[in-house]
């Protein structure tokens, strides 16, 4: 049994036990085992685990919670769209010597763990409004030992968050129910309710550094929406679009479902726009050929910015 799967059988094993003993959720017993091994009350598998085997492990449980509360604002960022994520946020911080990151729909914390288990020097910040998400987000912080500071709160109101070199967000895609915060957007719809990804998007630039970079994983139908002509206005105003990542055929179950990777660069005085937008489609995970092609593409566009 590889490694990953011995510590989800004993994860999964002691939340069961408290699921059958305190009468709790699934993910509440989840949370508990993690608190329970932290507190040192309960041994986890970890000698010669990786970090990503924890990750990993974590997420499986979270995941098999998630599937068993169907709460639809409980969802997981998928590891292959981490790992993309990840990967350009490498390329674009390759020369840094420390990159603080800042996710303002963090959830359980897979789209950060997995970027800062694939990049060296991150500090993170997290917000999320979500109780039991957030704890769930810390238990595996502290498992994993990485340096992330969270705040429960609703990520649209006032951060008191300094201005950070890159954003990192799966945005959440549906409309904002507070409309009094909305209106201090410029993104706020002129009629009816606003999106909350536009709004995650205004945000994320309002506390990323000039000349630093956003990466978002949207909805493939972002600019056909009816506020699509409202949200390219405010695009233009603020942000250089660096690159639009089509994703691979047959990953999401629908049209609705599917999404692609934008990457944003807050505009700086002293900066120019990209002389080229990357305009790329991820082939097929199972065509190697293909993908290291596609890698070959963003290392070419990349030397020439």
């Amino acid at each position: 049994m590889e490694k990953m799967e011995q510590l989800f059988a004993a994860l999964n094993e002691k939340a069961e036990h408290f699921v059958d003993t305190q009468q709790m959720s699934y993910l509440e017993g989840v949370l508990d085992a993690l608190d329970t091994a932290l507190a040192g009350d309960y041994v986890l598998p970890t000698a010669d685990a990786t970090k990503d085997d924890i990750r990993k492990a974590v997420q499986i449980a979270v995941l098999k919670g998630m599937r068993k509360a169907s709460q639809p604002n409980h969802q997981m960022t998928p590891d292959t769209l981490g790992f993309l994520v990840g990967y350009f946020v490498e390329q674009f911080y390759q020369d840094s010597d420390n990159v603080t990151l800042l996710d303002p729909a963090l959830g359980t914390g897979n789209l950060v763990f997995t970027i800062m288990n694939m990049v060296e020097k991150v500090e993170a910040t997290g917000i999320e409004v979500d109780e039991l998400l957030i704890h769930l987000a810390s238990a595996t912080a502290e498992l994993l030992a990485q340096p992330i500071t969270l705040y429960r709160q609703d990520s649209l109101e006032k951060l008191l968050v300094a201005p950070v070199d890159a954003v990192v967000c799966d945005l959440p895609v549906g409309y904002y129910p507070n409309e009094e915060v909305a209106l201090e957007y410029e993104l706020c719809a002129t009629e009816g309710m606003s999106y909350a990804h536009h709004l995650f998007i205004e945000q994320s630039m309002n506390y990323v550094k000039e000349g630093g970079y956003a990466f978002f994983l949207i909805p493939a139908t972002l600019f056909e929406s009816e506020q699509a002509a409202q949200l390219h206005k405010y695009i233009k105003s603020h942000a250089w679009i660096q690159a639009v990542i089509q994703l691979p055929d047959g990953m999401f179950t629908s049209r609705a479902h599917e999404k692609s990777l934008l990457i944003l660069q807050k505009q700086h005085a002293e900066m120019r726009a990209p002389k080229e937008v990357l305009l790329a489609k991820v082939p097929s995970l199972q065509n190697k050929n293909a993908l290291g092609l596609f890698f070959e593409k963003v290392k070419i566009w990349q030397e020439q910015k």
